[in-house]
């Protein structure tokens, strides 16, 4: 029996909304629901246990109030290098100034800087340079003791406590999961959290290190593998294969390579996902301007649809919803965007180059069964106009297949795991019901038209994979048009 549900949204672009101190309490997360967030994003790099305990039992109860499938991300810290605290929160570095990068203890000014990585001065060398606050802070380092590292300012500006660090000309061999990632993933499956931000992967061991805790623990979430160093990239295929999703991290990716290659990075990491059929999100600075403005950038605009274009899943929104004045209307707004962008979609060159690559490589590949399945329903869907395809789905494999083609219609799963139903909540163009058992044709077509997911004259088409016996699986699609005379 289907489960009831809000309409439809206008976008079918998924919405990542981080959750933070602007957006903490039931009727605020209520409002990034209603706006359009269909996965809220924990950052376990800030806040306390109890606040991420509040966050997650808001966020279901406001799903449970409007009746939404709006999944949780817990985003893991990883090995990231930060500063310490600085003295009133922020200093201001100046270009052309010497500042000390310290091991000791100390209260962070301009001319001093705790840094929380042991290896630092093993790490650099003179002359090699050091990012700070995703880039926007360059310094070059001068001279070296076993405690501090002597740096010259490049590019100065303000600094915040505990703003992150990349070393772009050193190799580090750190582990992307460390110890407080593990303390960190048992709290949140512990919680129920349906998925988790792996950071700093560099390889499929990673991966598959943090699913074997999980499943360790009696649990198996949603792992996504964030693409954000320039090891990740040389190892992409495999990232991909072991990880669910992935998410192109721009803001350290864009400090680990050189910053004139990210959209292009960019765009071959999301047609890999595309083809592999594993969501893929695309984040930071998304809406940037909106933290503190009501109204976005043109520019930004144009970044974020044509992140639609390039067929991403999901795009994601960090200080804009987490400590921003405006975190409702920046959710809004970037659903918005997004509808604009997958309507205009086949009007422009570059919207119809992702499904029109994905079908050739699946034509081209001596795809399985289940690729031309795909193929074929996306083809039917479009040439008969049809606006919803209905899919019973046990793992959400079937759905993430039509998903990545990028079509016009909805992909309605009927799921019988709630856990498989809020995996697709990043998946491009998938409403993911809980229905219980799996219902018949019929069934399935009263209860969406009656839940006014389907309208009463529209043709639709069915997807199953069905067991025959012991002789072979069956993998059919049915159009179903409406008979005569009758709802």
């Amino acid at each position: 029996m289907v489960v009831m549900r809000s309409p439809l949204p206008d976008h079918r672009t998924k919405i990542v909304c981080t959750i933070g101190p602007a957006t903490r309490g039931e009727d605020a997360i209520r409002g990034l629901m209603l706006a359009g967030m269909n996965v809220a994003r924990l950052n376990f790099s800030h806040g306390t246990p109890e606040d991420h305990e509040a966050d997650i039992r808001a966020i279901r109860q406001a799903a449970s109030e409007l009746n939404r499938n709006v999944a949780i991300l817990a985003d893991l810290p990883g090995p990231k290098i930060r500063i310490g605290e600085v003295r009133g929160g922020s200093v201001l570095l100046r270009q052309g100034d010497r500042v000390v990068l310290t091991l000791r203890e100390a209260e962070g000014t301009s001319s001093l800087l705790p840094v929380l990585f042991e290896g630092l001065p093993e790490s650099v060398e003179p002359g090699q340079r050091i990012f700070l606050n995703d880039g926007f802070i360059e310094l070059v380092v001068v001279s070296k003791t076993p405690e501090d590292v002597l740096c010259q300012v490049i590019t100065g500006g303000p600094l915040l406590s505990r703003k992150g660090m990349n070393l772009p000309d050193s190799r580090l061999s750190l582990e992307a999961l460390t110890p407080a990632d593990l303390e960190l993933m048992a709290f949140g499956l512990d919680r129920g959290v349906d998925m988790f931000g792996l950071s700093f992967v560099s390889a499929p061991e990673d991966v598959e290190r943090a699913r074997a805790f999980a499943e360790g623990r009696g649990h198996r979430p949603f792992l996504i593998a964030k693409i954000e160093r320039a090891e990740a990239l040389e190892r992409i295929d495999g990232l991909i294969a072991a990880a669910d999703g992935i998410m192109v991290a721009r803001g350290d990716l864009g400090v680990e390579i050189p910053i004139e290659n990210v959209p292009i990075v960019q765009k071959q990491l999301i047609l890999k996902a595309n083809l592999a059929a594993k969501p893929v999100i695309t984040a930071t600075q998304v809406l940037e301007s909106m933290t503190g403005n009501t109204r976005p950038t043109r520019a930004e605009v144009t970044d974020a649809a044509n992140a639609v274009f390039d067929g991403t899943d999901a795009l994601m929104l960090s200080e804009e919803t987490a400590v921003g004045r405006y975190p409702v209307e920046s959710a809004g707004m970037l659903a918005r965007i997004a509808a604009a962008a997958e309507t205009g979609r086949f009007s422009v060159v570059s919207g119809t180059v992702v499904p029109d690559a994905i079908m050739r490589a699946i034509e081209l590949s001596g795809a399985p069964v289940e690729d031309v399945l795909s193929l074929d329903v996306h083809r039917a869907a479009a040439s008969l106009d049809i606006s919803s395809i209905v899919v019973p789905s046990l793992r959400g494999v079937t759905a993430r297949r039509l998903s990545r083609l990028k079509g016009r219609a909805w992909i309605i799963a009927l799921c019988a795991d709630e856990r498989v139903c809020r995996s697709l909540s990043l998946s491009y163009g998938v409403a993911a019901i809980p229905s219980g058992a799996v219902p018949s044709d019929g069934e399935m077509i009263l209860g969406l038209r009656e839940s006014g997911l389907l309208g009463s004259g529209e043709k639709v088409i069915i997807v199953r994979r069905d067991l025959m016996g012991g002789v072979g699986t069956a993998h059919t699609f049915r159009i179903v048009t409406p008979a005569q005379g009758r709802p």
